[in-house]
């Protein structure tokens, strides 16, 4: 506080005035205790997104293609688990079909992008078209699952949505010329501005860059591309009138929100985003089998969603993450791991220690932690600026 401030605010008896004075001071800094840490906070935040950046654009220089297919995967999940986000944790609409929408995301892209090969049927377009074809039928697909959507809620919705799983792995295992069967059908690789997604190998810094190390810029581009537009949609208006839907259903219809409209247009965003998360899977396996896409796929997204945060686009990848590393790590290390063994070999597998762990995870956050995981470093954030 200036001089001429503290003197004006004493008086000439500097009696009553020097307790105003103090009061003044002490209310001013108070403020600057409010206003500097979040400013320093926000520098932090910005400092450490733009070193994980740098550090996902580095990783394919470094790792081998098991960790770099890992993250890959981990991607995908969390672009359909932003979308599964967007409908469950910002809506309130519980769905147990986001398996089937990615499925139709991976299986469309194999019919736009592939040729006619014997009994399989392909019609070769361009790579961006059948991308964009096959994320434009997962969209349609909720579209006509839509008007369900917008008129169901809670356990009924989540009921008709498994029908989806059920209808899917009928038409998946029987269509023989668009699904392959049983057996699945091959991917054919993404051809984009000139570069072939595929294992010809491509020098960059005398390093070999094969279909891992390029399908991962392509991932992590496309996964942040929805993560931003996921983060609009939340922090403008739409994802307030969906908050409102989800809190208080009754009192948003009566402030003029359209709950069925609204409801309808999420659960076909949120379609789209799976189809695009079945697409970079697809690329990634290389091989679409129908089995993947069961109800067990489904309600690993649910975990991924509750693992993460609820109606968070942070929150949606931090649970796709773990639900996706955890068995791949496993797997990794079951030799160093107790009670962890091969398939076969007399201990728990990989695939089912990692089911007993995040089922476990998902009990503790539910009881301890309701806000998932982000809400963790949401605590620490906030334990950090009031220590400043």
């Amino acid at each position: 506080m200036s001089e001429s401030t503290t003197a004006a605010t004493t008086g000439p008896a500097g009696t009553a005035g020097e307790s105003g004075a103090g009061s003044a001071t002490g209310r001013g800094r108070r403020a600057r205790v409010r206003v500097r840490p979040p400013r320093r906070a926000a520098a932090r935040t910005v400092a450490a997104v733009a070193a994980a950046g740098l550090l996902l654009l580095a990783l394919p220089f470094y790792l081998d293609r098991f960790w770099l297919q890992a993250g890959l995967l981990a991607m995908a999940a969390a672009i359909g688990a932003i979308g599964l986000n967007l409908l469950t944790g910002a809506t309130g609409q519980l769905s147990l079909g986001h398996s089937f929408f990615l499925a139709v995301g991976a299986y469309g892209y194999c019919v736009l992008a592939g040729d006619r090969d014997g009994e399989l049927t392909g019609l070769g377009l361009p790579g961006w078209l059948a991308v964009t074809g096959a994320v434009a039928m997962a969209g349609a697909a909720g579209g006509l699952f839509s008007p369900i959507a917008g008129r169901l809620r809670g356990a009924y919705l989540g009921i008709a949505t498994l029908a989806l799983v059920f209808i899917g792995q009928h038409v998946l295992l029987n269509a023989h010329d668009l699904t392959g069967g049983y057996n699945g059908r091959p991917v054919p690789p993404l051809s984009l501005f000139g570069i072939t997604f595929d294992d010809t190998e491509t020098v960059v810094a005398a390093v070999p860059f094969q279909s891992m190390e390029k399908l991962w810029y392509a991932g992590l581009a496309l996964l942040t591309v929805c993560a931003f537009f996921a983060h609009g949609v939340l922090r403008d208006r739409p994802g307030r009138a969906l908050n409102a839907i989800r809190d208080h259903r009754i009192a948003a219809g009566v402030m003029g929100v359209p709950v069925a409209r609204q409801r309808a247009g999420v659960f076909v965003l949120s379609s789209m985003y799976a189809g695009l998360a079945g697409v970079l899977l697809a690329l990634v396996f290389q091989q679409t089998v129908p089995e993947y896409f069961g109800i067990v796929l489904a309600l690993e997204y649910l975990a991924m969603i509750v693992i993460g945060g609820l109606g968070s686009v942070s929150g949606a990848v931090t649970g796709a993450v773990f639900v996706t590393l955890l068995p791949q790590i496993l797997t990794r290390y079951s030799e160093a791991l107790p009670l962890v063994s091969a398939p076969g070999t007399g201990g728990v597998a990989p695939g089912e220690m990692s089911r007993y762990l995040y089922g476990a995870a998902i009990v503790a956050i539910v009881l301890f932690l309701p806000g998932g995981l982000v809400r963790l470093a949401a605590r620490r954030g906030h334990t950090q600026k009031d220590e400043a």
